[in-house]
C-alpha cells in the first residue's frame, strides 16, 4: 500500500551519476541543485510535476549509495527467506536511521518504502562493477516497481558492459540524456514508469497528454509574445527636442539610444518567453544591453537573419513598383531602403544590411518655436524579417534546453552562420522562410508588411502567424 495519493518515483543510485540532472529535466524544475562534486544531494527532496495548478507526479530526489555493501551483508544475516526480505528492509531502517554510517541508505529507501516506484539510475561512461549489485538487491528487496535508467553521460563507452546485469534486476531498462533529451523523448520516458504499475498507467498516460498540450500552449503564448515584440519593435520611434547648435555627435548619440531601446524590447521579449517555459535561472550571453558584433543592428546580424534582395523579391515585399523607397546602388547592383535624412551610404553588402540606412530620421518645428529630431520608426524592409528571425531562433534554443542544463545560453551569429552553412549543404535551404510552404510564405508576407505599414492585424492575421511559427518549433503538436 502506498502512502502517496499520486505517482512518485525515486530517483536512486551511486553518487554523481546524474540522478539531480534527471529530477531537474523530468520535473522543468531549474532549482534543482546540480553539482559534479559528488554527494550534492544529501537529504531528500521532493519535486512535484505541476500543470496549472494540478499535480501530475512526483519525483523524489535522494542521496547515492555509501556503504551498500555492509548494509546487504546486514540484511542478508537476518533474512530467513524471500518472503521477508521487504521487512528486513523496513527492520534495517528502522535499526539504523540514528546511525551515521547508513544515513544515506536511510534516507534512500525512506519514500520507496512508503510506495514509492525506483528509478535506478547509471552513469553510461563508467564501467560496471560488482559494488553495484549491492545497491540493485537492496532496491530489490524493497518489491517495489523499479526502472533502471542508463544516463548519458559523456561517450557512454559502457553502455554494453550495463545492460545484461540491469537486466536481471529490471524489468525496464531505458537510456537516456538529461542534458540533451527532447521533450518528447522526456514524455516517452514519464509512459514508460505507467508500466511498472496497473494503477499508475492511466494518470501517468493522463499526465503525458497534459504535458503535450501545455507544451502546444506554451508555444502559442510564445508566438503571441513574438508578434507584440515585432509590432511595438516597428512601430517605435522617439522624439527629441533639439537646438540650432545640435552637432551630429549629439545626433548620433541620440541614434544610439534609439537603438539600444529597441534592443531592450528584444531582450524583455526574450525573458518573458524564458519565464513561460519555466527557465527561470537561466543565464543568457546577451544579458547586458549594449551594442556587440552580435547585437540587433551589427552587419553579421542581418546577413545571418536578414533576407537577400532576391528573396525579398521573391517574398514580394521589395518590386519594381516601390517607388521613391528605393534606390539602386550602380555598383554592385544593390537595392536598398533610404530613410529621410540620413548621411552617406557605405558599400557593398553592409550597405543592404546596415543599421545606419534603416532608421526614419526627420526635424520637425514646434509649434511655439524650436525644433525637436524624431528618430524612428525602422523602416528598412529588412527590419521585421531579421527581428522574427532572432525570435525563432531564441525559441527553438529555448525549446530544445533541458532543465538540467546550467551552463550560459549563447546566441552568438558565428555559431548560427556555421550551423546555417551546414543546413544549406545538405538542403539548399538558407533562410527559415524557404522552409514554408507557398501558401505560408505569402501570408507571413502579408503579415509582416502590415506590421511595417502599421496597420492593425485581424484575428485571422494572429492566427495564421501563430501556426506558422509554431510549426518552426521543436515539439509542436498539430
Amino acid at each position: 500500500m502506498s502512502e502517496f495519493e499520486l505517482p512518485s518515483l525515486a530517483i536512486v543510485g551511486h553518487p554523481n551519476k546524474g540522478k539531480s540532472s534527471i529530477v531537474s529535466t523530468l520535473s522543468q524544475d531549474g532549482s534543482v541543485g546540480i553539482s559534479p562534486v559528488s554527494g550534492t544531494t544529501v537529504v531528500n527532496r521532493s519535486f512535484p510535476m505541476r500543470v496549472d495548478g494540478t499535480t501530475l507526479y512526483q519525483l523524489i530526489d535522494t542521496p547515492g549509495f555509501q556503504r551498500s555493501r555492509s548494509a546487504m551483508d546486514w540484511m542478508q544475516q537476518h533474512s530467513t527467506s524471500a518472503s521477508d526480505h521487504r521487512q528486513t528492509v523496513i527492520n534495517f531502517v528502522e535499526q539504523h536511521k540514528e546511525d551515521p554510517r547508513f544515513e544515506a541508505e536511510c534516507q534512500l529507501l525512506e519514500p520507496i518504502l512508503k510506495g514509492a516506484g525506483i528509478l535506478y539510475v547509471i552513469d553510461g561512461s563508467t564501467p560496471y562493477g560488482p559494488e553495484y549489485d549491492a545497491e540493485m538487491e537492496i532496491l530489490r528487496w524493497t518489491g517495489q516497481p523499479s526502472m533502471a535508467l542508463i544516463n548519458q553521460i559523456g561517450e557512454a563507452e559502457y553502455f554494453d558492459q550495463w545492460q545484461q546485469p540491469l537486466a536481471q534486476y529490471f524489468k525496464i531498462v531505458r537510456t537516456f540524456d538529461a542534458q540533451q533529451a527532447s521533450f518528447e523523448r522526456q514524455v516517452q520516458l514519464l509512459t514508460g514508469f505507467s508500466e511498472l504499475a496497473d494503477s499508475w498507467r492511466d494518470p501517468l498516460q493522463k499526465a503525458a497528454s497534459i504535458l503535450r498540450q501545455q507544451r502546444k500552449n506554451r508555444i502559442i503564448q510564445a508566438s503571441d509574445s513574438i508578434i507584440e515584440t515585432l509590432i511595438s519593435m516597428s512601430n517605435y520611434s522617439q522624439r527629441i527636442p533639439v537646438r540650432e547648435s545640435s552637432t551630429e555627435s549629439e545626433q548620433d548619440r541620440l541614434t544610439l539610444q534609439f537603438q539600444k531601446s529597441l534592443v531592450a524590447m528584444e531582450a524583455a521579449n526574450r525573458v518573458e518567453i524564458e519565464q513561460l517555459f519555466q527557465h527561470h535561472q537561466l543565464e543568457r550571453s546577451d544579458t547586458e544591453f549594449s551594442l556587440t558584433e552580435d547585437d540587433l543592428f551589427s552587419e553579421n546580424t542581418w546577413s545571418v537573419f536578414g533576407l537577400t534582395r532576391d528573396q525579398l523579391v521573391t517574398t514580394g515585399i521589395v518590386g519594381g513598383a516601390a517607388g521613391g523607397s528605393l534606390m539602386d546602388i550602380g555598383s554592385g547592383g544593390l537595392t536598398l531602403f533610404l530613410g529621410s535624412g540620413l548621411g552617406a551610404l557605405v558599400g557593398g553588402a553592409s550597405a543592404w544590411f546596415g543599421s545606419q540606412q534603416m532608421i526614419k530620421t526627420k526635424i520637425l518645428g514646434l509649434p511655439l518655436g524650436g525644433s525637436e529630431l524624431v528618430i524612428g520608426p525602422v523602416v528598412n524592409p529588412n527590419f521585421q524579417w531579421v527581428v522574427l528571425g532572432r525570435a525563432i531562433n531564441h525559441l527553438q534554443h529555448i525549446c530544445r534546453r533541458t532543465h538540467a542544463r546550467r551552463d550560459t545560453l549563447i546566441l552568438g551569429n558565428d555559431e548560427l552562420s556555421v550551423s546555417i552553412e551546414q543546413a544549406t549543404e545538405s538542403s539548399g535551404e538558407q533562410h527559415f522562410s524557404d522552409k514554408l510552404e507557398k501558401d505560408e510564405k505569402n501570408s507571413l508576407r502579408s503579415i509582416l508588411n502590415r506590421i511595417a505599414n502599421q496597420k492593425a492585424l485581424t484575428e485571422s492575421d494572429r492566427q495564421k502567424f501563430s501556426r506558422i511559427i509554431s510549426r518552426q518549433i521543436p515539439g509542436w503538436y498539430e
